[in-house]
């Protein structure tokens, strides 16, 4: 009896894991619509050119200019949120390069099986032997540079994965009860596919694929770092990092602040890619 008060007393209310949890999908969230706001809004956020020099180079951050400035007096708040159109932009694409092709074969193989999922299964295994940036880096070279190349190159490296889960999944549930029932009672090859696979298999894609946006931002901002990306002086937050490289002793905030951004921008989609999950699994 005093084992069971004592376990009682110590489990949280549920209220406050309730709470705890709501905090944990809406913080993520709402950072990650601030990211999408500065790509596709940005004069809402600063009045500052991104490209003009607008006062003396490498000004520590101060109320005038949040973020500093950089080597060459422009304003880093601004860059950074400017930059945010490059990287998240292009994340998406990636994203879905890697959503649509990968779902799409890894949904053909799992239902049709047979020949089709040896062929498929094979490209995929061909694509995860090849390490992610040595393939998009040879995708950039085809493509060549700008952050639309770099973009598909990351979503093509992310293919294989959605391929995977994607046909994992509809394996999974084609063998399920309610699928024969479907079958049993006169459902046709693609009715039951729409109504009942897909339905019951995608959402783990959707996690991966919001987990896969905080990938692509790193990729992404890798590509820009090493110069496969947007070319100077367009801002892009691999590019700002890479920039501020030579200054890390004398003004830190060229690399820490737009790395912070990344960072946090990364975290809320890990974040919210578990929070999808577990409202799955629920």
């Amino acid at each position: 009896m005093t084992m069971l008060a004592s376990t009682l007393e110590a489990a949280p209310p549920a209220p406050r894991v309730r709470a705890r949890r709501r905090l944990g999908f809406v913080l993520p969230a709402v950072i990650i619509v601030i990211a999408v706001l500065w790509a596709l809004f940005p004069s809402l956020f600063t009045t500052q050119s991104p490209s003009e020099t607008v006062a003396a180079a490498l000004q520590a951050p101060s109320a005038e200019h949040w973020f500093g400035t950089d080597a060459t007096g422009r304003d880093l708040y601004a860059r950074v949120i400017y930059g945010a159109s490059q990287s998240i932009i292009g994340a998406l694409l990636a994203v879905a390069v890697g959503l649509l092709v990968g779902t799409a074969m890894g949904v053909v193989a799992g239902a049709v099986g047979g020949g089709a999922d040896d062929i498929l299964m094979r490209i995929v295994d061909v694509l995860l032997a090849i390490p992610a940036l040595l393939l998009s880096l040879s995708v950039v070279i085809l493509l060549g540079f700008g952050t639309t190349s770099a973009a598909i190159a990351v979503g093509v490296t992310s293919i294989a994965v959605f391929a995977r889960l994607a046909r994992a999944r509809v394996v999974s549930v084609r063998v399920s009860e309610f699928v024969e029932a479907a079958y049993g009672s006169g459902g046709t090859f693609f009715a039951v596919l729409w109504r009942h696979i897909l339905p019951n298999s995608l959402t783990p894609v959707i996690a991966l694929a919001a987990l896969q946006l905080g990938s692509a931002i790193l990729q992404i901002s890798t590509l820009g770092f090493l110069g496969y990306g947007a070319p100077p002086p367009t801002p892009e937050w691999g590019l700002l990092i890479a920039e501020g490289r030579n200054y890390v002793a004398t003004a830190w905030w060229l690399t820490v602040l737009p790395g912070v951004a990344v960072v946090l921008v990364v975290l809320a989609t890990n974040r919210l890619s578990q929070a999808i999950q577990g409202r799955g699994a629920a």
